[in-house]
């Protein structure tokens, strides 16, 4: 009966899991340089990076830099808006604030390292969600009158 005591006294410790990116840590992960970044990403990303980074997503790379650097020490970084839904997220990216343009608004992304090498597209859906409902007249066979 002691021990069982002695296991109600001591709260359990959360353990969380350590983030990595296909077996590398965040910490290395951020080391990376960009050749070393891009021999872990999926094919696509690989080919886009290897043809060169345009003006415009290294334009974002800059302004996000600017952002994180102005900065106070533990406050998130200003929103920087962009229309650049096909920017792949490199590990430089994690922690800033990003406003994507879904064709209407632009909606904030806080990014995460979950989120590496996927597109920011993927986080804010340029289209409203079909609700389905009742169907209306002439929807089906059986609401067409017979004459």
């Amino acid at each position: 009966m002691p021990f069982l005591a002695d296991e109600q006294t001591t709260p359990r410790k959360r353990t969380f899991r350590k983030f990595t990116y296909r077996g590398i840590d965040l910490d290395q992960l951020l080391d990376l340089s960009s050749e070393q970044f891009m021999e872990l990403v999926h094919c696509r990303a690989r080919r886009r990076f290897q043809r060169g980074l345009k003006r415009k997503p290294m334009g974002l790379i800059k302004k996000l830099r600017a952002a994180k650097k102005s900065a106070a020490p533990g406050e998130k970084p200003e929103v920087v808006k962009t229309h650049l839904r096909n920017m792949i997220i490199v590990p430089e990216m994690i922690g800033s604030v990003i406003g994507v343009y879904n064709g209407k608004v632009f909606n904030q992304i806080e990014i995460k390292p979950e989120m590496t090498g996927h597109y920011l597209a993927e986080f804010s859906i340029s289209y409203k969600p079909v609700k389905h409902g009742r169907p209306g007249i002439g929807a089906t066979h059986s609401s067409k009158k017979e004459q």
